[in-house]
């Protein structure tokens, strides 16, 4: 038995090179017909057994290949705005180039713009909850990268988890005084009213593991400044499990966006700048493509809601 195609075809080729038995006759008996015989015969002639070898049958050209310009197009967005190829596709969409996602990706993952994820992610089914402008904003707080003129500074985060519309503030120390004062900017700027927040259990949110109300031997229980502010105006304060950063997701994702395309890519010469620059980056979060939005912005998201 042959082992390989090409010794399947030799086997019934060289008996027709050899002149042992006509072509017309071996093809009543040959499985594979006699157009593939005749062909067989004719590459034996010109090339030898190597003209026996398989080759693949895929087209060497696609008519509904992607044109070059498009795919240019694709691969200059993504080195500049850096974005997923869903949100590519809906950039190509409002300026009128119609592409699918997957192609996105494939032409991305063809020029090695794709992320190296070291460890398999999991994929995990979520019931997603419907929620409203305003009924729950992560808030957190992150370290600004290294110092500016010597100081040191933090970033304010609040972002509403139905529209993904968020606020940043910047300040030069992380207190319980300018959480009040962030969490009062976010209720003057955001449009809706804000029914709940949702923080982790560090000290400027919270006194629920550092005061005396953990301790049961104590008689006075403090409460701290935060929670008696959102109880004055009717807002709900939500505490993460500790240890547990990734229930506060959003707010998170939010951060690792800002160390990527915002702090990792400027400068900046003082205080005045970073805040200039930061709210300019703001704005461009703001009116940029979410895929938890289907594509939509957060301003747009909000402004069907008011309309």
């Amino acid at each position: 038995m042959a082992k390989t195609i090409k010794e399947e075809r030799l086997r019934w080729v060289l008996p027709i090179i050899n002149k042992e038995i006509k072509l017309k006759d071996l093809a009543k008996v040959c499985p594979h017909g006699k157009r593939s015989l005749e062909r067989w015969v004719s590459n034996y002639k010109k090339y030898g057994e190597d003209g026996l070898e398989a080759k693949t049958t895929r087209p060497k050209t696609n008519p509904k290949e992607t044109p070059i310009e498009i795919k240019e197009k694709v691969i200059d967005l993504r080195k500049e705005k850096k974005v997923c190829a869903l949100k590519l596709m809906w950039k190509l969409e409002k300026e009128g180039v119609k592409i699918h996602e997957r192609t996105i990706g494939k032409i991305l993952k063809n020029e090695g713009l794709v992320k190296k994820y070291r460890m398999k992610k999991v994929k995990y089914k979520y019931i997603k909850a419907t929620l409203k402008p305003g009924e729950l904003v992560e808030i957190d707080v992150k370290f600004v990268p290294g110092r500016i003129v010597g100081r040191r500074y933090y970033q304010y985060t609040a972002i509403d988890c139905s529209s993904r519309w968020r606020h940043l503030a910047v300040y030069d120390e992380q207190t319980n005084d300018r959480s009040i004062l962030f969490l009062k900017e976010v209720i003057e700027k955001f449009q809706h009213t804000i029914k709940s927040i949702k923080t982790d259990n560090g000290a400027i949110f919270t006194n629920y593991y550092t005061s005396m109300t953990k301790r049961s031997d104590m008689t006075v229980k403090t409460i701290h400044a935060l929670d008696i502010f959102c109880n004055e105006n009717n807002i709900v304060h939500y505490l993460i499990d500790p240890g547990k950063p990734a229930q506060n997701g959003k707010v998170e994702r939010s951060h690792r966006e800002d160390q990527e395309k915002f702090y990792e890519q400027n400068k900046f010469k003082s205080f005045r700048d970073l805040q200039k620059r930061m709210k300019e980056w703001n704005m461009y979060y703001n009116n940029l493509e979410h895929c938890g939005l289907r594509g939509k912005t957060p301003n747009e998201f909000l402004a069907e809601i008011i309309n």
